[in-house]
């Protein structure tokens, strides 16, 4: 990003900060997605609350609204048509309201369209290559009344100075890939977030290394495909040294990435996951399908025995490892006997969790335009037999853990329980045990006396506060 800019940027920050600190205003965003349009909410949260918003408790007391799309799968976007209904009739009980509009769904024209003919109540629409102009196009809207729409088609430079507003004080995430080379015929991501661009690898050491100085114990890195980093870079800079040189800053306890796309996991990266002890034994890699015939579809590169041969070298050199993946079922052409090929994988590979998704077809998308696209009925018969495979594995995979001690950085109070807290192990599985509040952020260990599903619950037997 244009460092000059970033500084207007600021000026632009201070000067509503001057108009709006004392009015009490309140925001409210809601982001929809994947972590990292999660990561770009934590931008503007930051941003907004620079200016002098005060994060409301409920969205009908907010005097901002701003929702975060995700365009990814049709669901997605029917549930944000959804909410305007619902924020037309707030708009009209209150007509001060500002409504703001942006991410993935905001660069698809016929979304774009869509919003100027029926939704002329939205005040504010930006995109995914514009994310730091929101205070300028906020500006605008306070000053002149009228609605402001400012997308981009394309990304000038990256945005390496935005701070972000984040949910823990003990974990981050930090992007160190933009947008997507690899063009996944089901995938509209790389048409609304543009082609691959890696951040400077100094930059995110030095992000990373502030990050940790703040407190943070946990950092997450971030790209739609992690392993192809730096190969946009002068010189280049692969994946695996980046992560190597992350490693190595004192203070940081646990190192997660996502995510990984299977073609480019390089022995290299296998190498430097093994040696070091704060990157977390898990690994995040997307089969999406075990039929060869469907991921040559897919253009995915990799066959299912490539993608096999894979999983056996990362578990032997990793044996601790735990793996979870993302299926879709339903692809165009999809048969009995292709589904049947991905049985076989989850299966074989025994994820500890996955990601399932019915075929949604994307407009702008290769697939959407396939012949034989798989009836409803048949798709939901599969997804739910696949759903019950994984459920089994996964079940299995937590009964094996009863009676082990698991080091537990705890995040936040269940839900369910108020004396009870909940956090990951270092393989990402969730934890449940009755703890005091002034554990969350600290890692303990646990006792693990019960297996459900999809966590565990334990007994702490060791605190480890820092």
């Amino acid at each position: 990003m244009n460092k000059f800019y970033f500084l207007g940027g600021r000026m632009i920050i201070e000067e509503l900060h001057q108009h709006i600190a004392d009015k009490n205003l309140k925001y409210w965003l809601q982001s929809f997605g994947c972590q990292m349009n999660a990561h770009d909410s934590e931008k503007i949260e930051s941003m907004l609350e620079q200016i002098g918003y005060i994060k409301a408790q409920k969205e009908a007391d907010a005097n901002i609204i701003i929702y975060n799309t995700c365009c990814v799968r049709e669901n997605a976007e029917l549930k944000i048509y959804g909410k305007l209904g619902y924020l037309k009739t707030l708009k009209k009980k209150n007509p001060s309201l500002i409504i703001g509009l942006c991410g993935c769904m905001m660069q698809q024209d016929i979304v774009l369209n869509t919003l100027k003919e029926k939704y002329k109540f939205v005040d504010m629409i930006f995109g995914t290559y514009n994310l730091y102009k929101f205070p300028e196009i906020l500006k605008t809207r306070l000053e002149t009344g009228d609605p402001v729409i400012d997308i981009w088609d394309t990304h000038k430079e990256i945005d390496e100075n935005l701070s972000s507003l984040r949910k823990y004080h003990f974990k981050a995430c930090v992007n160190v890939t933009y947008g997507c080379n690899n063009f996944c015929t089901y995938c509209i991501v790389p048409y609304v977030r543009g082609r691959e661009r890696s951040k400077n690898s100094e930059a995110i050491i030095n992000e990373v290394t502030n990050l940790v100085s703040e407190g943070t114990k946990e950092i997450m890195l971030l790209g739609q495909n992690v392993n192809s980093y730096g190969k946009t870079l002068d010189p280049p800079v692969s994946f695996a040294e980046l992560l190597e040189k992350v490693s190595t800053i004192e203070g940081l306890k646990r190192i997660r990435f996502m995510t990984s796309h299977p073609k480019d996991l390089s022995d290299e990266l296998i190498d430097v996951m093994s040696r070091n002890k704060n990157i977390c034994k898990s690994l995040h890699l997307p089969i999406q399908s075990g039929s060869d015939k469907i991921l040559k579809a897919m253009n995915r590169i990799y066959t299912q025995e490539n993608y096999l041969n894979l999983v056996k070298k990362i578990k032997s050199i990793i044996p601790d490892i735990t793996l979870t993946t993302d299926i879709i079922v339903g692809f165009p052409g999809e048969t009995e006997e292709d589904f049947e090929e991905t049985l076989k994988v989850v299966k074989e590979v025994k994820y500890l969790s996955a990601f399932t998704f019915i075929y949604s077809k994307r407009t702008g998308t290769p697939a959407s335009v396939m012949e034989n696209q798989v009836p409803e009925e048949i798709v939901k018969k599969r997804f739910n037999k696949l759903v019950n495979v994984l459920n089994e594995i996964s079940l299995d995979y937590m009964k094996s853990q009863v009676g082990t001690s698991v080091q537990v950085l705890f995040e936040e109070k269940s839900k369910s329980n108020a004396e009870t807290i909940t956090g990951r192990t270092d393989t990402g599985i969730l934890v449940h045990a009755p703890a005091s509040e002034d554990l969350i952020g600290n890692f303990a260990y646990v006792k693990i006396t019960n297996a459900k599903t999809h966590y565990l619950s334990g007994e702490i037997i060791k605190e480890e506060l820092q």
